[in-house]
């Protein structure tokens, strides 16, 4: 009797509206915590502008954070071996731009 994938047992259909689908830009993005969440604020900061709004905030649990990081260190490898290294800048041109926690 062969054993099937809980993924298959369990799909999940996801739904994407087309405001959402566009997706929302972002240069900057700040990591805060609590003991019981994880705060990711996502915001884009023009070049000369010196006050911006949050564009999104996603609030998750440790653990869902944690797997997002797995998410995207496997996705960074997998685009690394098809399009080469991401170099990262030790000191870019804007200070102000990157991720902060």
């Amino acid at each position: 009797m062969a054993s099937q994938n809980p993924v298959e047992q369990n799909q999940i259909q996801i739904e994407i509206d087309e405001v959402v689908a566009q997706g929302t830009y972002s240069n900057l993005a700040i990591v805060s915590h609590t003991e019981t969440e994880v705060v990711l604020d996502f915001i884009f900061l023009p070049p000369q502008v010196p006050k911006v709004k949050v564009k999104s905030r996603i609030i998750t649990s440790p653990s869902h954070a944690k797997k997002l990081l797995l998410a995207l260190e496997d996705n960074i490898k997998k685009y690394e071996s098809r399009f080469g290294k991401i170099e990262v800048a030790t000191t870019p041109d804007n200070p102000r731009i990157g991720f902060y926690h």
